[in-house]
């Protein structure tokens, strides 16, 4: 049986988390089912595809991808199913999956239900879905194939011939900045020339392995495992410090001729 991963903005203090497992786990006991979070702010579907997308691919082929944020925010009930780089999804047409995806899902399919106003279809609908689909169900018997899903779209950067300007996807529990800005973008347009990254009213010349680099209290910027620009403050909170948040700008910018 394939794992099932669990993501929401359920939270810890309630038993809607526990709810949704309770379900999975009276259809099948020997479900392996991995929580990926649930302190996903409530509604929050940037902060939900930046924490699934960092993570999904981690785990095996034919894994399901239960995706529980913002689920009743679809007025008229409608939860997909969908399979993405041989991964399955199970979420609500909230505009997720099209983050999730970059719009292009390998197929989507709108599960069936007599009752698509239910209170709790993560439970009653998206769970039972999960164990089929985790059992080696066929992902077309739960419904039909459909193009039409809601259509989000990721923050675009911005590259010039000496600059990318990107911006602060999410600020993780340390309170550091992730950004949008990636190696692979930095490389593509330095062509070997210096750069300085600006932040706020900061700025940094180099981009360092870790933030143990640099003395308590400092700023530096990083890669992550993702290959994504960050800036954090060792043993500090970049966010407070710096008092940038989710959507604030970062430019790095090169220099002709160095």
């Amino acid at each position: 049986m394939a794992v099932i991963t669990f993501t929401s903005d359920f939270g810890y203090a309630d038993q809607y988390a526990a709810a949704v497992k309770a379900k999975i786990l009276s259809q099948d006991m020997q479900a392996t089912i991995v929580d990926v979070s649930h302190a996903i702010e409530p509604y929050n579907i940037a902060q939900a595809e930046y924490v699934l997308g960092s993570v999904f691919s981690e785990f095996p082929e034919g894994s399901v991808h239960l995706a529980a944020v913002n689920t009743l925010g679809n007025k008229l009930g409608i939860y997909h199913a969908a399979r993405y780089k041989g991964h399955y999804f199970l979420l609500a047409d909230n505009g997720l999956l099209s983050l999730l995806t970059d719009g292009k899902p390998e197929m989507v399919i709108e599960i069936k239900t007599d009752n698509p106003l239910m209170p709790s279809p993560v439970k009653d609908l998206l769970a039972p879905a999960a164990v089929f689909l985790a059992k080696g169900g066929n992902i077309e018997v739960l419904g039909d194939r459909t193009s039409n899903f809601r259509q989000l779209m990721n923050r675009q950067l911005r590259l010039g011939d000496h600059s990318v300007s990107g911006h602060i996807i999410h600020i993780d529990r340390y309170g550091n900045l992730i950004t949008n800005i990636t190696r692979e973008s930095i490389d593509t347009i330095a062509h070997g020339r210096t750069f300085t990254v600006h932040f706020a009213r900061e700025t940094a010349v180099r981009v360092l392995k870790n933030y143990a680099q640099v003395n308590d209290g400092d700023c530096c910027c990083i890669y992550n495992s993702q290959g994504r620009l960050c800036i954090g403050v060792n043993k500090g909170r970049a966010a407070d410090v710096l008092h940038l948040g989710f959507d604030s700008q970062v430019k790095v910018r090169f220099y002709p001729g160095s």
